[in-house]
């Protein structure tokens, strides 16, 4: 079975995001960029996978800007086998990569597509399901495990009221939660063998698809400063400030 991955470029998780002054989006220049967290446990997934017999092959995608080609190395180096870089010098947004991982999954007919459940700089949680609607496969979201017999998938996700078992046939759509593994750190050799690795680079008209943004982000602001706490003498004062200061109550 031949597995899609999606990764996606964002700023390292350990940087302090910095809002540009005149309000229309977050800075990147000069900031570490990295892959994805949620992305890194779909290749972990894909990979432990191939480990087990169950896939065959593993295509990391991604789609965006030429520096993308930096993060397929990484999920080169992870163990996937081949990457396709969908180049865009555009902002994409779930939609457009919907489309565009739709257009590959014709292309190369996968059995499977692990994507992370949402990227942490734009938040959305929605390309995964839109692919899935677009392909018109079954979709498991939130997925902490995920065991495959032929053509069948048994799956436990997470929900607000505990955990949910499924079975779904193939091929799929599935995006990952936290609990689904813990990716394997990258070591030098692997990187190096990376660099050796096929990596193909596209252009979305090649694709047949459109990745003009559809939505135009009006302001990007810093959350406002938390004022400091004050102490009470008594339940009857924080009582009083709860019900005519804060009126939470």
């Amino acid at each position: 079975m031949k597995v899609l991955v999606g990764v996606k470029r964002v700023v390292d998780a350990n940087i302090k995001v910095r809002v540009k002054s005149d309000g229309s989006g977050v800075d990147t220049a000069n900031v570490k960029m990295a892959m994805n967290p949620f992305c890194e446990i779909a290749v972990e997934q894909a990979v432990r996978m191939k480990e087990a017999g169950t896939v065959t092959e593993i295509v990391a995608v991604s789609v965006g800007a030429a520096q993308c080609q930096e993060t397929l190395r990484t999920a080169l180096a992870m163990g996937a086998d081949r990457a396709i870089l969908v180049e865009t010098d555009q902002e994409v947004q779930p939609l457009a990569v919907a489309k565009v991982i739709k257009a590959l999954c014709d292309k190369e007919k996968p059995g499977l597509v692990i994507m992370g459940k949402q990227a942490i700089d734009d938040d959305c949680n929605q390309t995964g399901q839109m692919l899935a609607a677009l392909l018109g496969w079954p979709q498991a979201c939130f997925v902490s495990k995920i065991e495959v017999n032929g053509d069948t998938a048994q799956i436990t996700r997470e929900i607000d009221g505990g955990l949910e078992k499924l079975s779904s046939k193939m091929p799929l759509v599935m995006t990952t939660d936290l609990r689904l593994n813990e990716p394997r750190y990258v070591t030098l050799p692997n990187i190096m063998k990376a660099k050796k690795k096929p990596l193909e680079n596209v252009k979305p008209a090649d694709l047949g698809v459109d990745v003009a943004p559809r939505l135009a982000t009006l302001k990007v602001a810093e959350p406002p400063q938390r004022t400091a706490g004050v102490k009470v003498d008594d339940v009857a004062a924080l009582v009083n400030k709860l019900k005519n200061e804060a009126r939470v109550i």
